[in-house]
């Protein structure tokens, strides 16, 4: 039986649909996937990320030990700051993806994703020295996030501790008179904020954000439409377009590689793997979804696999990501079921926010 988060009883409340996902009792939907993910696109959407995990890393020695386990630098941090990278393994692999607070002079959050939790203390653990200590945090914090193009006027009926640039954070905010980390990131492709309070003061944060958004459109999402968002902004899922096989450069994360700083974990492993991989964007032309592990071909010649895929309710079609060999152009391939689908590359993200300018 999976582990409740905070908001548990608030799902059960709202006919949430149940789920386990790593480890935790989830909803995959309410209203349902594609209601919940065009509320996203054009209002404002309210997920439960208390699954997720966080370590706090603290002592003099914090920037070193960071450098050396993550692939991005992080030498010129403000405090507030965020930054995301990801955290390979000796062969040029992935460990997994985080994001990365800081939150004093010598003090750090590491937000890693909730499946990698248990894998990525132990990682941390035995590859960190000097003045540097690692604990995990994650029993201290629920996490919720509002998400959407008016996610902003939302949370400004409710606080006026609102970080104005994306990545940044209001340390030490307060809704309503309730203590929380306000972050600008998120993990659908929109404007918006994820909110880090303590478990108890779960329910409060996310019955006020709710009646905040009554009037702007705003509904509670589940997993399914996290999803979807964030394939339709062509963001990276552990264990799909990242794993311990796959280097961030093969998923098209270069610019998170800062391979000019000093060694870290992986990188001579990563340059001289040259497999040749790399991650791509397909559009399906033929009726059928392409989930992971279809294979790709190009001229009847099999160049990859997919790596995630499903139907984008913004974008009105069926879309995939990909690892492939060779020039990502032109039209291709996808075997699903048996059966061969048409499909043409296109470029990478298939959805930014700039696009509802054109419509």
């Amino acid at each position: 039986m999976g582990k409740k988060t905070p908001l548990y009883e608030c799902h059960e409340k709202l006919n949430g649909k149940i789920i386990e996902f790593a480890g935790y009792l989830l909803p995959v939907q309410y209203s349902g996937i594609i209601a919940e993910h065009m509320a996203v696109r054009t209002n404002a959407g309210l997920f439960d990320v208390s699954h997720m995990g966080e370590f706090m890393l603290t002592g003099s020695d914090c920037v070193h030990n960071l450098n050396r386990l993550l692939t991005n630098d992080f030498g010129n941090m403000s405090i507030g700051q965020a930054r995301y990278s990801p955290m390979c393994n000796e062969n040029g692999g992935t460990v997994d993806d985080v994001i990365v607070y800081r939150c004093g002079e010598h003090s750090y959050l590491i937000v890693v994703n909730a499946a990698n939790r248990e894998k990525d203390f132990k990682w941390i653990s035995q590859h960190i020295a000097g003045d540097v200590k690692i604990s995990d945090n994650s029993n201290d914090y629920a996490q919720i996030a509002l998400q959407g193009p008016l996610a902003r006027q939302i949370l400004q009926n409710v606080t006026e501790d609102i970080p104005q640039k994306k990545y940044h954070a209001v340390l030490d905010g307060q809704i309503k008179g309730t203590p929380c980390i306000v972050s600008g990131t998120g993990y659908t492709g929109e404007d918006g904020f994820e909110l880090y309070c303590r478990p108890d003061d779960a329910v409060f944060l996310w019955n006020t954000l709710l009646d905040a958004g009554k009037d702007f459109g705003l509904v509670p999402c589940g997993l399914g439409a996290r999803d979807t968002l964030r394939l339709e902004a062509a963001m990276p899922l552990y264990g799909h377009e990242l794993d311990e096989d796959i280097s961030p450069l093969e998923a098209g994360l270069s610019f998170f590689v800062k391979t000019e700083k000093e060694d870290f974990i992986g990188k001579k492993a990563m340059l001289e793997k040259n497999s040749g991989l790399k991650r791509a964007g397909l559009r399906i032309l033929d009726k059928g979804i392409a989930r992971e592990n279809c294979s790709v071909y190009v001229n009847n010649e099999k160049v990859g696999k997919t790596t995630s895929g499903t139907y984008c309710p913004y974008l009105d079609g069926a879309y995939a990501m990909a690892l492939i060999s060779g020039e990502a152009n032109g039209k291709a391939q996808v075997e699903v079921r048996g059966r061969r689908l048409r499909a043409e590359f296109t470029a990478l993200p298939f959805y930014k926010e700039i696009y509802k300018k054109r419509r």
